[in-house]
């Protein structure tokens, strides 16, 4: 009898608000003019609306008063069902690509650029030529470099010749020193010379001997003084230095792969490229690589072997596979004023034939964890209150039940949430939405479906 007492009352409302909208609102009427008809000004958006805001509120009233007004209305909360799904802990950073071997093709001559042979953009094999480089100053400080060794040489050769003939007469004058002291004895001996005698010839048997000893002995043969040894390594090094620089005038690439950048023209000094850059940097590009820093926060969690997602605007929303290749032993400043460190990590690509290029900035996406097939609800669910523990405000019959959880795997939105020992949930259980402080154990609360 009351319900149909309501509904009488609800389309009376109804009636009542349609005549209120299309009404014409009183005051000051319009003066007629003659042979025309009256206008009617119709109401504007903002007056309707606020019209109508008031005749719900009296229909509002006219329920209270029906099912009992006098009560404290329960709160509504914006509640969900509980659902299980996947979620994943990513940690997204940026950062440049490039090949997996990078050279940069330096040239230390002061000589001009005569020919470049390659351009950006060209594929080099390992030892192909590059650039010509002026080479008459050069071939004439390598022949006199290869003069100079010549020269070292012949004088140790002839230095050689020398000690073995100067050798062999000392000691010929040293024999023949020592045969005049065994005489000049005997005959001193005998009377037949002066005392004085033996004395001049132990002096001249002396120097001839010091004589043999000042030549140097290499297995029982002589050799020339070690300073001329010392000549020739020096003129060698010099010839080498010399033959080397004439073959740098040859610029050639260390290794196979892509001309990324010339910045040096023909008429340029070799050791002068354009701002100071090197002559040419080749690259690999057969293999390319992202190099991205991870914060000493995160790197717990990242190992060598990841799989990681790659995304750039050059691929147009597609996504390339990537691995964790090498993370560095040492971490290093973040930079900009913070205290934070950062440890660079290098990620290889996989996919081959991708249209990724060196030089552009890519975004590296790692799957640091990951729950399937849990439940899991939006992080704005889930009430921590002031001891740090953590709930899941589950409205069951009308009424609050705080459900003690703990949270597994963290997403961007959603989390993994596991009930703690003794609480219960399961799939299509009703939950709020957005956990309010407010709401306590058993209280009453109208629960109504958030939007999707």
């Amino acid at each position: 009898m009351e319900n149909n007492q309501f509904d009488d009352q609800a389309e009376a409302f109804d009636r009542e608000l349609e005549q209120l909208l299309t009404a014409e609102p009183e005051g000051k009427k319009k003066k007629k003019r003659w042979g025309m008809k009256k206008e009617r000004k119709p109401w504007s958006r903002k007056r309707k609306i606020l019209t109508a805001a008031g005749a719900a509120a009296a229909l509002v009233l006219v329920s209270s008063r029906l099912f009992g007004g006098s009560r404290e209305a329960a709160p509504v909360v914006s509640v969900s069902s509980l659902e299980t799904g996947d979620v994943q802990n990513r940690l997204t950073v940026t950062g440049p690509v490039s090949g997996t071997d990078s050279v940069d093709v330096v040239s230390n001559l002061h000589a001009e650029v005569q020919e470049l042979l390659v351009k950006e953009g060209d594929r080099v094999e390992k030892g192909q030529l590059l650039a010509r480089i002026d080479r008459a100053d050069l071939e004439k400080e390598a022949e006199i470099a290869q003069n100079s060794y010549d020269l070292a040489v012949v004088t140790k050769r002839q230095k050689q010749k020398e000690a073995e003939s100067g050798y062999a007469k000392a000691l010929q004058d040293c024999q023949a020193a020592k045969n005049a002291l065994d005489r000049t004895a005997v005959l001193v001996q005998s009377g037949d010379q002066p005392a004085v005698s033996l004395e001049q010839a132990q002096n001249t048997y002396a120097d001839a001997l010091r004589n043999v000893n000042s030549y140097t002995l290499e297995g029982g043969m002589p050799t020339a003084d070690e300073s001329y040894d010392l000549q020739i390594k020096n003129a060698e090094f010099e010839l080498e230095k010399k033959k080397e620089a004439l073959d740098s005038a040859s610029v050639e690439s260390p290794i196979s792969g892509t001309v990324v950048r010339v910045n040096t023209k023909v008429g340029q000094f070799a050791d002068k490229p354009e701002d100071d850059k090197p002559m040419f940097i080749i690259e690999n590009l057969d293999q390319l690589e992202l190099e991205i820093k991870i914060s000493e926060y995160s790197i717990g969690k990242v190992a060598e072997g990841q799989p990681v997602s790659i995304h750039a605007d050059i691929l147009d929303g597609e996504t390339v596979n990537g691995v964790v290749a090498s993370i560095s032993p040492t971490g290093e400043e973040k930079g900009g004023g913070s205290t934070e460190r950062v440890i660079p990590t290098t990620i290889q690509i996989t996919d081959k034939n991708s249209r990724l290029i060196a030089g552009i900035t890519a975004k590296a996406e790692i799957i640091l964890e990951e729950a399937e097939d849990t439940l899991t609800v939006p992080a704005s669910a889930v009430w921590q209150d002031e001891d740090g523990k953590l709930y899941l405000q589950k409205v069951e019959n009308g009424v609050i039940h705080l459900v003690s959880v703990e949270i597994g795997v963290e997403g961007d939105i959603m989390v993994q949430i596991i009930p703690a020992e003794g609480e219960s949930l399961k799939e299509g259980d009703s939950y709020v939405t957005t956990a309010d402080s407010n709401l306590k154990e058993g209280m009453a609360v109208t629960g109504m479906p958030a939007a999707r």
